[in-house]
């Protein structure tokens, strides 16, 4: 289902700021979005980082202490959760917390709309060989929903400055902008799928969506499955990286659907710099090709006021 706050947070930042192209709007909103600010994005991220977050940090923590309500478990689960793999069990354990007040940090960070749970669609081995003797590390698997963050900037904080916090307390920014210049990419990975999948959708609004999201289990991920009611299948990969993608990303996709035994309506594709000229001769009916000029059709239409999905801070 398309992530309605996700696109409002989108248009609202490119409407306030008209960046020169898609791709400078996916980089620049994985790190401001949802913020109610006018950001330069023909100046460097690491410029506007130290003006606008680094220059003004004691103001900005202490506003995000208040909305944790300055509680320990609060900012180690997210912390947890924005360097982690969004895993909930997984995030419990990296921050040191158990099923009850991970529990507890886990409600109140849904409840206050930081966070929003990704369900995970994995059938258990239990219920798929109900009269089959399992191995126990079947019997054992415990399936994990997921996290994603509401606001790109609160994941940021949480992602980037937080690890970094002591430094940065003491003014000594060299270690966040070493780790900012090596990261950035990957971090960019995840809104950039999400946004990719509100695409898709947009481009399937006709069709009724039964499901969508990323799909994960004990052995497969996969970026984007999406589920429509006539029994088409839209299985999505995105790469944010600084290269093309080829035709080896398509036979990975393919060896994936093989093993959780699905066959494809269409493969989609989704690169930040675009497709091999052999793979680009491929995309028709079977295979999708979007690039980052493509995510202009999120922009087309302007809504009147999209502040309702902002965090004010500062």
């Amino acid at each position: 289902m398309t992530n309605t706050k996700l696109l409002e947070q989108f248009r609202s930042f490119y409407f306030k700021n008209y960046p020169d192209d898609m791709e400078t709007q996916i980089s620049y909103f994985a790190v401001f979005g949802g913020l109610d600010w006018e950001v330069d994005t023909t100046k460097p991220i690491a410029e506007l980082l130290q003006v606008l977050v680094l220059d003004n940090f004691e103001a900005i923590d202490a506003q995000m202490r208040e909305l944790t309500l300055n509680n320990t478990l609060n900012r180690k689960l997210l912390k947890a959760l924005a360097t982690g793999d969004r895993r909930i069990f997984s995030a419990f354990n990296k921050a040191g917390l158990n099923n009850v007040n991970g529990g507890i940090a886990l409600n109140f960070l849904q409840e206050k709309g930081f966070i929003q749970l990704e369900y995970s669609r994995e059938e258990h081995p239990r219920n798929k060989y109900p009269n089959t003797k399992l191995k126990r590390e079947d019997a054992r698997h415990r399936i994990s929903h997921k996290v994603l963050f509401t606001y790109p900037f609160i994941r940021f904080w949480f992602y980037f400055i937080v690890p970094h916090i002591k430094e940065i307390e003491a003014k000594e920014y060299d270690a966040f902008f070493k780790d900012f210049e090596m990261r950035h990419n990957s971090y960019t990975s995840l809104v950039y799928e999400e946004l990719s999948e509100v695409l898709l959708n947009y481009h399937l609004r006709d069709s009724h969506i039964l499901s969508s999201g990323s799909y994960w289990d004990a052995k497969i991920e996969i970026d984007i499955l999406t589920l429509t009611q006539n029994g088409n299948i839209y299985v999505g990969e995105c790469k944010w990286t600084n290269h093309i993608i080829n035709k080896k990303e398509l036979h990975k996709i393919y060896d994936k659907c093989q093993k959780l035994g699905i066959e494809p309506t269409q493969i989609v594709l989704f690169s930040k710099r675009g497709f091999s000229k052999e793979l680009t001769q491929l995309s028709g009916v079977k295979l999708a090709l979007y690039s980052s000029d493509d995510f202009t059709a999120l922009v087309k239409k302007r809504s009147a006021d999209y502040t309702q999905c902002l965090i004010s801070l500062l």
